[in-house]
């Protein structure tokens, strides 16, 4: 396949040129255009590498609609259609252990099934995706250790993180704040809000210490990268670092994304947070740290939508290079997650492409390849 009349942006800066692939990896990158006649036109457009994306919740979404549970394989197919769409070639889903059902009593025990499903849809080849794992680890459930020790051995498990959303610290800081998000999805009454909050705290005395030794433990020789979750302190990256952690997840402070940078952690912000404006959670700007240099990698997130969103908007707001933005949702997340076959428009890499079309301010995605392969 050759791709021309395009402005491709390579790991080192953006310029106008020509692409061809071979075998489903990139084998010439070239300034200028070309007069053979079988090249795809890309009409000026801008040519991406395929997003990289390590934390996404939107298969949860899918299996989970309006509270009702939905089969597997076709809730799989549905968001693997979707992220297809939004450039998304390889994607890790994001699957909690440790979360058996949400306030209203719903089930989340989702693992089990997602596994099954990603089995049926690769051996079927009805995937548009690269899709792997990314197990979600609550430590103050007792049986979260006991629920990843098989699973380990899965080839699809590329990321573990561990997490603690016991309201009062980390993500969870401002009790009122709190409430507010639960109410949003039905009346809060004092008695149960207090019980939870209490129920909760005592959870979390009692088991997530020994579970997050148990863990680190667990995957200390496996080769999987495992990452922190909602650090808000440096007292929390030092406990990272203590366990070999190499990714923190969603840092809520400047201190904390400072703290993990100056010990060679590297950070992962929310794109969300970059269109909104802000944290959801009232916590760090991804913008604000991305401005100090804070910012390793980018995820949607619960938005898909917003990964080549806020590429442009952070170039934009910055003034840095498009092709430094970009790499925040593909070389760089490619690295973290040990991929390095993929994630940059670089002879050798894979054929994995997206065609974007700038409409005003708005990045559109007009086409999507995946090892040479249009896939959307």
């Amino acid at each position: 396949m050759l791709l021309t009349n395009c402005q491709i942006v390579g790991p080192a800066g953006v310029f106008p040129g020509t692409l061809e692939t071979s075998n489903g990896t990139i084998a010439v990158i070239a300034g200028g255009g070309t007069s053979v006649p079988e090249a795809i036109d890309l009409d000026g457009h801008f040519l991406f590498p395929g997003c990289v994306e390590l934390h996404t919740d939107n298969l949860e979404k899918h299996l989970q609609p309006r509270g009702s549970r939905w089969p597997s394989l076709p809730a799989l197919l549905a968001h693997d259609a979707q992220v297809a769409a939004l450039g998304f070639t390889t994607v890790l889903n994001a699957i909690c252990i440790g979360v058996d059902s949400d306030l209203h009593g719903l089930p989340r025990d989702f693992v089990a099934d997602c596994i099954l499903a990603l089995n049926l849809a690769k051996s079927a080849a009805l995937l548009r995706a690269d899709h792997l794992l990314h197990l979600r680890c609550e430590l103050p459930h007792p049986e979260t250790p006991a629920r990843l020790e098989p699973i380990l051995a899965n080839p699809d498990l590329r990321l573990v993180s561990l997490m603690d959303h016991t309201p009062g610290q980390r993500q969870v800081t401002d009790l009122v704040r709190l409430r507010r998000g639960y109410e949003r999805m039905g009346p809060v009454n004092d008695d149960w809000f207090n019980h939870h909050v209490q129920s909760e705290c005592e959870k979390q005395k009692k088991y997530a210490g020994p579970n997050r030794r148990e863990l680190v433990a667990m995957l200390q020789d496996t080769g999987i990268p495992t990452a922190s979750h909602d650090d808000a302190s440096p007292d929390h990256i030092a406990e990272a670092q203590r366990d070999g952690i190499t990714i923190s997840e969603f840092p809520t402070t400047l201190e904390a994304a400072q703290a993990a940078r100056d010990v060679g952690i590297q950070s992962i912000m929310g794109a969300p947070n970059v269109i909104l404006g802000g944290s959801q959670s009232g916590n760090l700007s991804a913008a604000e740290a991305a401005r100090h240099g804070l910012v390793d990698a980018l995820s949607s997130d619960y938005a898909p939508v917003s990964l080549f969103h806020a590429v442009f908007q952070l170039a934009r707001e910055l003034e840095i290079s498009l092709h430094e933005s970009t790499s925040w949702i593909s070389s760089r997340p490619a690295e973290m997650a040990n991929l390095t076959d993929r994630g940059s428009l670089a002879p050798g890499k894979r054929a994995d492409l997206v065609e974007i079309a700038l409409i005003g301010d708005t990045p559109c995605v007009v086409r999507v390849w995946r090892e040479g392969k249009r896939v959307a």
